[in-house]
């Protein structure tokens, strides 16, 4: 397996993380679920011409796309086909990137999928195909950043809001909305309108997701037992509870759960995207990896309680 990535020019690192590509990537295990992180992907399946998108909380809906697609921001991620990622390249948007490219509203793309073509037209096809065509990572890297600058829409630059807002809630776990919305000079009603046109969720939710996202990175630095009531305060979190509660709604499985799911991975040299968790399948058929126990919830000290 081979993966590249790099970053983009100066003029768009505002707005792109990182342009990447998976080549011979073979997964043992059928499906990945992608977890949500706030932000919008564009993705080439350099294979074929096709990408499968399965709901993530009911796996056996699928969705079928051209293999060149926009990933909307999710609020609970989806289901992707593993035997798709063996050759597929694509841009990772920072937070509100990818709407001066869009040509519409980022918060239309909430929870969904959309060929590039509707954005593009037969640009979007006529991408695949140089894609597809070129023989060095880096003429393909070169490739998507062209057409990037093609296909502006907006001016590269937030919102001042909105600009505010995403610098406040990288560097903390607790922001309260309304809070940013008075540094602004905003309603809250405003404020929550502008972010969601750039970034494709609420601020609200944004903010839950980076948290989420936050607590994940540090259990994955951690090589003993989590403290879990430590990383739930470190992380802006009310209690443990309420972190266990994010962990379910956002992975499905609760921490516990999901750090010796983690493990067990790693002890059988399971390669693990970034924001990707690997699903255990039997014959195409998906099953539960793990079950939100009882005993789960007070390993954490919690009183887990359902949402309706």
């Amino acid at each position: 397996m081979r993966f590249n990535s790099s970053k983009p020019s100066d003029c768009l690192s505002g707005f792109v993380e990182n342009f990447w590509l998976y080549e011979g990537y073979e997964a043992e295990h059928a499906n990945e679920r992608i977890l949500p992180t706030g932000t919008i992907e564009l993705v080439i399946n350099l294979r074929e011409n096709e990408l499968r998108i399965y709901d993530a909380e009911q796996p056996e809906i699928c969705s079928r796309f051209s293999g060149a697609v926009v990933s909307g921001a999710y609020e609970k991620g989806f289901v992707s086909d593993s035997e798709e990622e063996a050759f597929i390249i694509g841009i990772h948007f920072k937070p509100g990137g990818a709407f001066p490219f869009l040509g519409l509203p980022a918060d239309e793309l909430a929870d969904t999928h959309v060929d590039l073509d509707t954005r593009w037209g037969y640009s979007a096809n006529l991408l695949r195909e140089q894609v597809c065509e070129a023989t060095t990572v880096n003429q393909r890297f070169h490739l998507l950043e062209t057409a990037l600058t093609e296909h502006l829409f907006h001016p590269i630059e937030h919102h001042y809001s909105v600009a505010t807002a995403l610098d406040v809630m990288e560097e903390r776990g607790d922001v309260s909305v309304r809070d940013i919305a008075k540094d602004v000079g905003l309603s809250q009603r405003r404020f929550a309108q502008l972010f969601k046109r750039e970034v494709g969720m609420t601020p609200k939710l944004f903010s839950r997701v980076q948290r989420f996202q936050r607590a994940r990175a540090i259990i994955h630095q951690q090589e003993k037992a989590a403290d879990w009531a430590g990383l739930a305060m470190e992380c802006g979190y009310f209690d443990q509870s309420h972190l266990i509660r994010d962990f379910v709604e956002f992975s499905g499985l609760s921490p516990a759960a999901y750090v010796g799911q983690y493990n067990r991975f790693l002890d059988q040299n399971t390669h693990i995207k970034r924001y990707h968790f690997p699903l255990s399948s039997k014959g195409g058929q998906f099953y539960p990896i793990h079950q939100v126990s009882g005993d789960d919830i007070m390993s954490l000290g919690g009183n887990y309680v359902p949402k309706d």
